[in-house]
């Protein structure tokens, strides 16, 4: 209960940061609940899978603050996010190694839809470094799609499966926003998809009586 109150707190005194347009504030708060995820990671049976998600928050706390912080620091904050998706990658194929043709087609499908209209759009400097990032949320999100229905959990992966959705629907509104329309809404759905992006994910390394008491 009180890593959820920590998260809820963070969750809420960033979103009043981001209407009031409050940097330093943002910047302070905005990665208390994923922060609040690892504590509750700590619970999770130890193991390989818990210990690279762990390795992913870690990561994805880093990026968290590389992109809040005053400045243009998208670069460095793609990069800390990219080692979190090879670590959630890494996670995946500890537990299940098929190859899954379909997720491989659905994840390349997606991917290749959502570069294309970037690309098209013009991203400069940052056309390799996106490309890369994009090759690696794709093949983290093939290989959590690549768990349903094996013999992992069906609750662990139908989580991992939906928080890698969430967290590319995340990423995908995040380069429309920046490349291709503005528009005022998109901080906050690029945050609370985030957000339950990382809580499907993290709420994987649980089975399903840990996750409900």
């Amino acid at each position: 209960m009180g890593w959820l109150i920590l998260a809820l707190m963070g969750a809420v005194t960033f979103l009043y940061g981001v209407s009031m347009q409050a940097t330093l504030l943002c910047l302070l708060v905005k990665p208390m609940p994923v922060l609040a995820l690892l504590g509750w990671l700590h619970d999770a049976p130890p193991g390989d899978y818990r210990r690279w998600i762990s390795l992913g928050l870690i990561f994805s706390l880093l990026g968290d603050v590389l992109l809040a912080w005053p400045g243009d620091l998208f670069v460095f904050g793609l990069g800390a996010f990219l080692v979190a998706h090879l670590a959630y990658l890494k996670a995946y194929l500890s537990d299940c190694r098929r190859l899954a043709v379909l997720p491989l087609v659905i994840a390349l499908g997606v991917g290749a839809v959502l570069l294309g209209i970037l690309i098209s759009h013009g991203l400069g400097p940052l056309l390799v470094p996106v490309m890369v990032y994009g090759l690696a949320i794709s093949a983290m999100l093939w290989r959590a799609l690549a768990r349903l229905g094996t013999e992992v959990p069906n609750r662990s992966a139908l989580l991992a499966a939906a928080g890698a959705v969430a967290f590319v629907f995340s990423d995908s509104v995040i380069g429309i926003n920046r490349f291709v329309m503005p528009f005022d809404a998109a901080p906050y759905v690029i945050i609370l998809s985030y957000w339950l992006g990382q809580w499907g994910i993290a709420a994987s390394a649980f089975d399903k009586k840990q996750i409900t008491t």
